[in-house]
Parts: C-alpha cells; sequence; structure tokens
C-alpha cells in the first residue's frame, strides 16, 4: 500500500476529495463547508463535466478530471465516495491500492458478496472504509445508544421497526433506480438500511428471519416496495420489520425497544423512554428525514457529525465508529430478509448457526 498519512497528527486536517455529486451528496456538500477545522476539500470528481464544473464554481473546490488524477496526488488523505452502489468496486479498487481511506455512502455494494469484497480489498489494502449511516449520529440515537451500553435498560425483549415512507413514481423513473442491477434492490437496501444498521448496533445479531416482500400497484419499478419480517436475534429477543416507500404522504421512520426495565420508542431523531417506574424521559426532536416526497429533506448536522467522527480516526490511528466490516452485519440481515421472502421459508442470516 502506498501510505501517504504517515506524518498525521492530532491538529492535521483530513485532505478528501469528493466522488459523485448527484443528488446523495448535498448533504455532505452542505456538512463539509461547515468542517473546514477537520477537514479539507482537496477537490470534486463526477462523470458529469458540467456538474462538476457546477460545483467546483459554487463551492471553490478543485475539480478533478478523473479517479486517477485522486489516486496519484500525494497530498489527498482520502475519499467520500457517493455514487450509486454498482459503481463502487472500480472506484474503490484503485483508491485502496493508492492508500486512500475511503468514506462511503450506503449501501457498501448491492449483493452481500460484493458487499464483503468491497470490505476485503480496503483490508486487504490496510486503508479505513467507513460507511456512511449517518442516523446513528442523532441525538436520540446516540442517547439510546448509551442507555443500552450502560446496561440501564436490561435485557432487550422485542424490537420493533416500522418505515412508512413515500416515494413518488418519478423517483423511480430515474433510469435504474429500484433495480437489482442498479441500486441492488428497492426499500430495503435503499431506505429501510439506515434504521436496520441503527438497531442491529443495538440488539446484535439477527439469527433468523420470515418474510415477505413485494411491489405495490403504486409503483412501477423492478424490486420491492415492502418488506415485512418476522425476527429471532440471536440473544434470543424477537422484532419485526415493516418498511415500505408506498405509504404516501409518508411518515418518519421509528425503533421500538421493550426492554427489562423500560420500553423506548426513537421516531426520526426523538426518543421517548417510558420507565417501569413511570417516569418518562425525552430526547431530542422529530426532525425531517427523507420519508416524503423530498429524499433529501433532512439536516445535514448527522453526516457532519459522521464525516468529522472519520477524520478523526484518522487523526488518531483508530477505526470509526461505523466500518465496512460491521456494516456487513445489516446487508447479511437484508440478504436474509430477500432470501426468505423468495423462498416462503424461514431463513437463517450468514454467520449464525
Amino acid at each position: 500500500m502506498a501510505s501517504n498519512t504517515q506524518n498525521r497528527d492530532a491538529n492535521s486536517p483530513m485532505r478528501l476529495a469528493v466522488i459523485g455529486l448527484g443528488m446523495a451528496s448535498k448533504p455532505h456538500l452542505a456538512a463539509l463547508k461547515q468542517l473546514s477545522q477537520d477537514v479539507v476539500v482537496a477537490g470534486v470528481y463526477t462523470r458529469n463535466p458540467q456538474r462538476r464544473a457546477d460545483v467546483a464554481q459554487e463551492t471553490g473546490w478543485p475539480a478533478f478530471s478523473d479517479i486517477q488524477s485522486i489516486c496519484d496526488a500525494k497530498d489527498i488523505d482520502g475519499a467520500i465516495v457517493i455514487t450509486p452502489p454498482n459503481a463502487r468496486k472500480d472506484i474503490v479498487a484503485p483508491l485502496a491500492a493508492a492508500g486512500k481511506h475511503i468514506l462511503m455512502e450506503k449501501p457498501v455494494e448491492r449483493t452481500l458478496a460484493g458487499a464483503a469484497e468491497i470490505v476485503q480489498i480496503c483490508e486487504t489494502a490496510g486503508v479505513t472504509l467507513g460507511v456512511v449511516f449517518q442516523h446513528r449520529y442523532r441525538l436520540g440515537a446516540k442517547t439510546l445508544t448509551d442507555l443500552v451500553r450502560s446496561g440501564k435498560l436490561g435485557q432487550i425483549y422485542l424490537a420493533r421497526v416500522t418505515v412508512p415512507w413515500w416515494r413518488d413514481q418519478s423517483y423511480y423513473d430515474h433510469a435504474g433506480r429500484g433495480s437489482y442491477e442498479f441500486d441492488g434492490g428497492g426499500v430495503l437496501i435503499t431506505q429501510a438500511i439506515h434504521v436496520l444498521d441503527l438497531m442491529l448496533s443495538l440488539t446484535g445479531p439477527v439469527k433468523t428471519v420470515s418474510a415477505l416482500a413485494g411491489t405495490t400497484p403504486l409503483h412501477k419499478m423492478e424490486a420491492e416496495d415492502f418488506a415485512a419480517a418476522g425476527l429471532r436475534f440471536a440473544s434470543g429477543a424477537l422484532g419485526s420489520i415493516v418498511a415500505t416507500t408506498a405509504s404516501f404522504p409518508g411518515g418518519a421512520e421509528s425503533l421500538e425497544l421493550d426492554t427489562e426495565h423500560a420500553s423506548v420508542r426513537l421516531t426520526a431523531g426523538e426518543l421517548v423512554v417510558h420507565w417501569r417506574d413511570g417516569q418518562i424521559e425525552k430526547t431530542g426532536e422529530v426532525t425531517g428525514t427523507g420519508g416524503g416526497s423530498d429524499p433529501m429533506d433532512f439536516p445535514c448536522e448527522w453526516h457532519r457529525d459522521l464525516i468529522a467522527d472519520f477524520a478523526a480516526s484518522w487523526r488518531n490511528g483508530e477505526a470509526p465508529l461505523i466500518t465496512g466490516r460491521t456494516s456487513l452485519e445489516v446487508h447479511r440481515l437484508i440478504d436474509a430478509i430477500e432470501r426468505s421472502a423468495k423462498s416462503g421459508c424461514r431463513e437463517t442470516v450468514e454467520g449464525q448457526t
């Protein structure tokens, strides 16, 4: 590996290139403007030359003409990759070979096998792979994480995920969107993956799933716009998932945990804890989450904190909160749900016996 980060110190800003300037780049670009002390944007790249020029002019950041230029730049520490998942391997492989650390938009790839391959490429090259699951950085989610890890909630007995989102048909009319070749699937891997990742970070892995998935008449698309699953966790807890992009006008996603000492409900960014002794505690607030007609209707602060954590981990020589390796857990769960929906049988999550 050709490392270019050996001289980093605790005060060094991380120099990052941005690869991919489509719809999903909006919160990233807004967040990066707030991170000048932690991150220096070394330049931007997208295959569309007009979009590339427009963003460079708007932000004042340089524009790269190709990915190889990013790989060859000795003063670039890493890249934020915001391309669709079908374009990942051809981008990650040369970046990793050049010693560039990578922060990648979810999902890691379209399939579990593809995601595992990308994780292995980065680990073999010795570069850090972080994944953008920004829901973990909302105040309510961070508070819930602290409660679970402190043991105050006690054992988790039941977990319920609900994602009642809406996407107009115009969203799926975009070439390839909602297809297996372009996105890797529908509501599970593109929308629900965020709250599923958060759930797994709190509950631990799922052992088996029994699922149903399909496409409603509300959408013309290849993959599913509705999925439901019953879960049995490795811990013995039970759970359920209901996720859709066919619920007009779209509502906030929720994660509910029924535990030994309390029941908690995380709705978007607001956490409500009902303790068994009658106390009720609230943290955070319900904000836009992109669950309605505008997929980008949410603040950039969660992305800002995630990118800052990635840069801090680079400076300190530590792993970021969310790595490519840990992100494989949610890919394994989605893979099992898809297999169960197809077979009509209960399926075991890969890695669980």
